[in-house]
């Protein structure tokens, strides 16, 4: 309830009584010139009888619904017990002009205009001199106040039915808003929950990547390493050349050292030691250079467009397509020349590698190889993790290539 609605409450409580005790004063005061003794005998009769209607509906409005039965009753008796003792004593209208502030409150629409004009009988007979009138010219002071209290009392109970529809449009409009706002509260409720899950959820799947991650890394440096260790080997124990034993032998040590050092850079940082001091295509030139050694490939190394430092991720991600594209390529292949192009073209970078083995159909290839390896599986999560995309192009007989495009993100 607002602070104006708090004093029209006071005010209906208390007022009635503080009104009706106010015109029986000012009657008093004015009873030998406006009273007979019989009109005083009978306003003192009557007063006891307003006033114990006042108290009886004090008792009785509190809990009552809107235009209850009493609340007209009330109203009605009221309105007869102030004509009447306005009829002996015209003062007794300030007790009377209550019904001009509570006829909206207590009367249903369609009766509030009838109440007011009784009132307005009232009020325009006390200002006219009293009832009833005792001459022409109160007849016509009269006829006059009462026009003018009633258009007074109806423009007001006018206004005052816009001012309460507008009140109950306006709580209607802050019963919706409190509406939404509930609605508002528990879909903020429901959206921390599901920020919750999906916080749980990213945090799984990058888990679920980190360990995809840490599984290529693996197969990346070790697998690979000790797949090239067994092949040097092999030839080791299948040849009487004490020389070839030597060559082999000694390209196992440097193979386990390498892959021991690549073990422990991935341990440290994931970071390709190959990169550890040299940017992107001096390392893929030493691969290249390497990969041809061990598989007596012949291998070539391109690049084009203008060399720009890369981000130590980006860098990482080429170097490991390129070192499983040839790996695959030794594996598989069978081919007789390899070649390895890094490409800078604006913004970003592309990767191809090419050989001229038996190829195979892309259509028909699992996403993971025979070996358990994870192939172009792997290559694929690896750019997809940097916003790359990888596509294999092959045939049967025709030979394969690979190619890699990544954004170019520079260093720093």
């Amino acid at each position: 309830m607002t602070a104006a609605e708090q004093r029209w409450e006071q005010f209906f409580r208390y007022g009635p009584y503080i009104l009706l005790g106010l015109s029986s004063s000012l009657a008093a005061a004015t009873a030998r010139p406006l009273m007979t003794r019989t009109e005083l005998y009978a306003a003192a009769a009557v007063l006891p009888v307003a006033l114990l209607h006042e108290v009886w509906w004090s008792r009785t409005r509190d809990g009552l619904p809107e235009f209850a039965p009493a609340g007209r009753i009330h109203y009605a008796v009221r309105t007869v017990l102030a004509a009447v003792l306005t009829w002996f004593n015209p003062f007794f209208a300030v007790y009377a002009v209550l019904g001009y502030f509570d006829a909206g409150v207590l009367l249903p629409r369609r009766w509030v205009y009838a109440g007011l004009v009784a009132t307005a009988v009232t009020m325009a007979g006390s200002q006219s001199g009293g009832l009833p009138p005792a001459s022409a010219t109160n007849w016509v002071a009269f006829g006059a106040l009462f026009l003018l209290n009633a258009f007074l009392a109806l423009v007001f109970a006018r206004i005052a039915v816009e001012e309460a529809e507008a009140a109950r449009r306006k709580a209607a409009t802050i019963a919706e808003l409190e509406r939404a706002n509930a609605r508002l509260e528990q879909a903020l409720e429901e959206n921390a929950g599901l920020h919750a899950q999906l916080v749980v959820q990213a945090r799984e799947a990058g888990v679920a990547d980190e360990r995809r991650r840490l599984a290529a890394e693996i197969h990346d440096t070790i697998a690979q390493g000790l797949t090239g260790i067994i092949a040097q080997l092999q030839v080791v124990t299948g040849t009487d050349d004490p020389q070839v034993a030597r060559t082999h032998a000694g390209r196992a040590a440097a193979l386990a050292r390498h892959s021991l050092g690549e073990a422990r850079r991935s341990v440290q940082n994931l970071a390709p030691s190959a990169l550890a001091h040299d940017e992107l295509p001096r390392a893929l030139e030493k691969t290249v250079d390497e990969w041809s050694g061990r598989s007596g490939v012949t291998a070539l190394f391109t690049v084009t467009g203008t060399v720009e430092p890369l981000h130590d991720e980006v860098a990482a991600t080429l170097l490991r397509i390129a070192q499983e594209a040839l790996a695959n390529t030794a594996r598989h292949a069978a081919a007789g020349r390899a070649g390895v192009t890094l490409s800078y073209m604006g913004d970003e970078v592309t990767l191809d590698v090419r050989d001229d083995g038996r190829g195979f159909d892309p259509q028909a290839l699992s996403a993971r190889t025979r070996t358990n390896g994870f192939g172009l599986d792997g290559m694929r999560h690896r750019a997809a993790r940097i916003a790359g995309t990888v596509s294999v192009e092959s045939e049967p007989g025709g030979g394969t290539a690979v190619s890699a495009r990544v954004p170019l993100v520079r260093h720093g």
